[in-house]
């Protein structure tokens, strides 16, 4: 099942336009994302990975500065925030 996934998404890579813009709001792209995580931790990891990743990589999120650290952090809709370093560049406010 692990090589299912992996096939399915060097497939995807292979096929995906290469002239469209980039749509996910974290840095390391969600193909990506599943890709390393399943080839690393197997299907089980990379399925939650996958699953983490459809539920949260979208509209519905919030962007704002923590008033503590002062770097630009994402409340997503499921109510994880996540940190600056797993963020597109093109959402930081410098």
């Amino acid at each position: 099942m692990k090589y299912t996934i992996l096939l399915a998404i060097q497939l995807y890579w292979f096929f995906k336009s290469k002239n469209g813009k980039a749509k996910c709001i974290f840095k390391k792209s969600c193909s990506t994302y599943v890709y390393e995580k399943t080839k690393a931790e197997g299907f089980i990891i990379g399925t939650k990975a996958f699953l983490f990743r459809y539920k949260n990589c979208r509209g519905g999120f919030e962007i704002f500065k923590s008033p503590i650290t002062n770097k630009t952090q994402i409340l997503l809709h499921s109510k994880i925030i996540v940190e600056s370093e797993e963020i597109a560049n093109r959402f930081l406010i410098h």
